[in-house]
């Protein structure tokens, strides 16, 4: 089964490297991984989508914890969510087959950000599979390159997943504050 955890971490050099070994330590294949800022200062966000069973992931997020960067880690897989993609695609285009093109673009609402003499370049949001049918639909035109981001997601409702001060599932003392970040710095 996939499933998607979404990992706050101390904002450093090294954190994705760490995170991600350990994936491939316990042998799981991550299938998408994005990382970004967050609102939170010097907190990042990765969204790792792996292909795991229900036993396996208590045992993933329990070895997350043992990371010291990682400040939450919450499995979101049977959690209400919403999931997105970004798609960017250069189609070959001649003028010929532009106006087919140009339907299979407005018929997934996706946008074109270059028009050259040969070719366009799509960008397009939304799940997973309507991304890949959009790729489906330009591909009999010719994918001359092509970049996916991976998947973002973020749980519906008002309830953050992360909020400063909060606790982690043990119980623990709250995962961190500013002394905690300055101490992570200094290891690093």
């Amino acid at each position: 089964m996939v499933r998607t955890f979404i990992v706050y971490v101390a904002d450093h050099p090294g954190v994705l490297n760490r995170v991600s070994s350990l994936f491939r330590r316990r042998g799981y294949n991550i299938e998408s991984l994005t990382v970004g800022h967050t609102h939170l200062q010097e907190i990042s966000r990765m969204t790792v989508v792996v292909g795991i069973d229900a036993q396996g992931a208590p045992l993933v997020e329990a070895n997350l914890y043992k990371l010291p960067e990682v400040l939450h880690v919450h499995d979101i897989s049977s959690v209400p969510s919403l999931h997105r993609e970004l798609v960017i695609v250069k189609v070959a285009a001649s003028q010929d087959v532009r106006p087919e093109v140009m339907r299979v673009v407005e018929a997934f609402r996706a946008r074109v950000l270059e028009v050259a003499v040969e070719s366009l370049v799509i960008e397009a949001t939304g799940p997973e599979d309507a991304i890949d049918s959009l790729v489906e639909g330009v591909r009999p035109y010719g994918i001359l390159e092509m970049t996916r981001t991976g998947r973002v997601a973020m749980t519906r409702g008002s309830a953050p997943v992360f909020a400063p001060g909060a606790r982690t599932p043990k119980g623990a003392a709250p995962f961190w504050n500013s002394d905690h970040l300055n101490l992570l710095r200094n290891c690093s």
